[in-house]
């Protein structure tokens, strides 16, 4: 018997709504662990995941947010140089240097 289906690759926001809640039933826990990268050329290419319906395969393009990594930026707001009580703790351990000395 001859596979008649018929392949489809479309964008997961040009799917119908129809197809779309289909989809997010094949996958009720997302598509993070189901992702395919496909390349299309050199640095070119796309994340998608295989949805079948009674008569057509579908890749379904994802579109996927990848972190580059930390920016300058991000690294102000966990390392900040003014260390609250700093001052205070030097204070209080050369008090305590002193006391030992003492004896």
């Amino acid at each position: 018997m001859e596979n008649t289906k018929k392949r489809v690759v479309i964008s997961y926001n040009n799917l119908s709504p129809e197809l779309q809640a289909e989809l997010k039933k094949a996958y009720p826990q997302g598509f993070t662990d189901s992702m395919i990268r496909i390349e299309k050329g050199p640095g070119d290419f796309f994340y998608a995941v295989v949805f079948e319906t009674a008569d057509t395969n579908y890749l379904v393009k994802v579109d996927v947010k990848i972190d580059g990594g930390p920016t300058d930026d991000d690294d102000k707001d966990f390392y900040d140089d003014d260390i609250k009580g700093a001052d205070e703790i030097d204070e209080n351990s050369s008090d305590s240097a002193d006391d030992d000395s003492d004896e």
